[in-house]
């Protein structure tokens, strides 16, 4: 049985972010690796960016040969004070060899680590897809743009970190 929270006294403080773009600095480490469907996975984060108000100015993208390389970059980014997130774009595609667990998982773990050690934002942004029409669809295709939706979660969480006083 629902109960409705009514009573001012059972009323909790929410705290969340928002989307809308303060003045801070953000980088986009993409992987040069399916490099078609990972530039319009960067397109789209771009775009969001600057459509909930971030200058264009204070966007870095940081190219890297594939996904497995992108946590490294991202801790260096992150290691001084330059970037207040990064948000992490590939595109890794199953294949008929084992190779795909490997690189999907190390680099998801990779990047969890990031976060975790630097308290910062690391939007995992990487696809992992069984078929490139899977990578397509989500780079602008029918499942729209999973490179702007990374950059929302950037701007949700740098917001909301904000407001816990990080």
């Amino acid at each position: 049985m629902f109960v409705r929270d009514s009573s001012e006294e059972m009323k909790v403080k929410v705290i969340e972010g928002d989307l809308v773009a303060r003045d801070v600095q953000i980088a986009i480490v993409a992987a040069r690796f399916n490099e078609v469907i990972v530039n319009a996975l960067v397109v789209g984060a771009k775009d969001a960016l600057v459509r909930h108000g971030m200058n264009v100015k204070n966007i870095d993208l940081i190219k890297v040969p594939g996904a497995f390389e992108i946590p490294l970059a991202a801790k260096v980014a992150l290691s001084g004070d330059t970037y207040a997130a990064v948000i992490c774009l590939g595109a890794v595609i199953r294949g008929a060899t084992p190779h795909f667990d490997y690189i999907a998982g190390q680099c998801a773990s990779g990047l969890q680590k990031v976060q975790l050690d630097t308290c910062k934002p690391v939007v995992m942004g990487v696809l992992t897809t069984d078929t490139v029409d899977q990578a397509v669809e989500r780079s602008g295709g029918k499942v729209g743009n999973k490179g702007a939706e990374a950059a929302m979660v950037a701007l949700e969480m740098l917001n909301m970190l904000d407001q816990l006083g990080h």
